[in-house]
Order: structure tokens, then sequence, then C-alpha cells
């Protein structure tokens, strides 16, 4: 490995911890990426032209975006970046961008937040920030040790952290919008008896919401599930509050 490649493996790795930044996997999440306004510090690919044809067939709103802003590398070393290397044989570093979460959750706007409690699987935190996204959610907020922008969650995302604010936070924070804890023992789930500005409280699988949560919660919402059937996961939880929701209104 020439000088040039380990300097590179060392900014991709540093990167993956850094809290002003994150890894973006595969032309898909950098697609969402770059579409919603991400800053992109470093972006290397095996195949540059190989990427402008998938801009041109898969997203021609970004055709020519990409020229002159992606190196070229070898497969070897594009494989000393990241854990598991995309299909696309692209990655990028890129600055996450700045969250005011008061002046978020003071917005007056319709649309809920998401809150999840303790999420544990990276994969899924990212599957419900992709849900949040495409529902038109307001934010998505995490509590615990995981951190939402981790690249895992970034590429279950496909990218689309930069499509609305995604912060971690350690505690509940004061708001004015009402808090829905949805919980199996809750009253069953009618989309348009829900308040708008709701922050929606999602716990584990195993664990459930915490009592914070419960003590501070205007209600409790189920989703309607078939006997015998004790959970959903997580993203598929997200997904049908918040759908059900758009489509009620």
């Amino acid at each position: 490995m020439g000088r040039d490649e380990h300097e590179r493996t060392v900014r991709f790795r540093t990167a993956r911890r850094d809290p002003q930044l994150t890894v973006v996997e595969g032309f898909h999440a950098l697609k969402h990426a770059l579409r919603f306004g991400a800053e992109l510090v470093e972006a290397v690919a095996v195949d540059p032209e190989e990427l402008e044809r998938l801009a041109a067939e898969l997203a021609p709103d970004l055709s020519g975006q990409l020229a002159g802003r992606v190196e070229t590398v070898e497969a070897e070393t594009l494989a000393g970046l990241v854990p598991l290397v995309p299909r696309t044989g692209v990655v990028a570093i890129a600055r996450r961008p700045a969250v005011d979460l008061a002046a978020t959750l003071a917005d007056r706007g319709p649309a809920p937040v998401v809150l999840l409690e303790q999420p544990r699987n990276m994969g899924n935190i990212g599957a419900c920030i992709r849900v949040a996204a495409g529902a038109g959610a307001a934010a998505v907020m995490t509590t615990g040790e995981n951190d939402p922008w981790h690249p895992d969650a970034v590429r279950g995302a496909a990218g689309l952290h930069f499509a609305l604010p995604v912060a971690g936070i350690g505690s509940l924070p004061q708001s004015d919008r009402p808090l829905l804890a949805i919980d199996p023992d809750g009253e069953e789930l009618e989309p348009e008896q829900l308040p708008d500005r709701a922050i929606l409280a999602f716990g584990t699988e195993r664990h459930g919401l915490s009592s914070e949560v419960f003590e501070r919660a205007e209600g409790r919402v189920a989703i309607p599930m078939r006997e015998g059937v004790s959970s959903l996961n997580l993203a598929t939880s997200v997904a049908i509050v918040l759908f059900a929701m758009r489509l009620s209104r």
C-alpha cells in the first residue's frame, strides 16, 4: 500500500468515528445524500464513468454532478476503506448537517417527529429514518448509545439522513408537542384521531418504552395485530403509524 492509499484508508476509518462526519456507501445512498444537499468531503469509486451512467439512468437530476468530484481507486483499495464493499463500487465521506433540534420541535407544521428509544440495530435505525423521510416526518430522534449517524445506519437509510433532521439525544427534550407512546397495551390505532405535531415514541421489541416516556405521554397507541403476535419489527411499526397518519390526512 502506497502512502496515498494509506492516508486515504486512515481518513475513511477515522470518519466512521468522527461525530462531525459520516461515511456514505453505495450509489443509492450517495444519490440521496447529494439530492438532499450533503456536503461531500471526499468520494472515490472504482469506475467513476459507470457512476455517471447510473446517474443518467436512475437519477437524471444529478447527472453531471459527479464529474470531477469522484476519484478513481483500485478495487483492492476500496475494499480497505469500508467493511462491506458496495456493489456499485463507490464510497464517500460527508459532513453531517447541523441540527437545531429546538427549532425543529418548535416548528408549527403538522408533521410528526419520530422518537426511537434505545434502538439496538443499526440497520433498523437506518430503515426507520428511510421510512420517516418517505412519509414526510419532521425529524427522527434516538436515545441510547447507538449513533444514528453511524455509517451502517446511513447505509440502511439509503442516504436519507440528509432529507430530514436526525439527532441522537441524551434524554427526552421538553416540547409543546403531544407525546404518544406506541405500545401494545394502548388504544387501537385510529390515525385520523392522532394529533398533528405529535412525537411518536417507539421502544425496543424486547423491552418496549421506558417509564419516563409513559409518565410524560399523553396517550398510548397500539397497532392492531393478529392474536398471538406479540410485536413487529421496529421499522415496520414506524412505517405503519407514519403512513397511516399520512393517508388519513
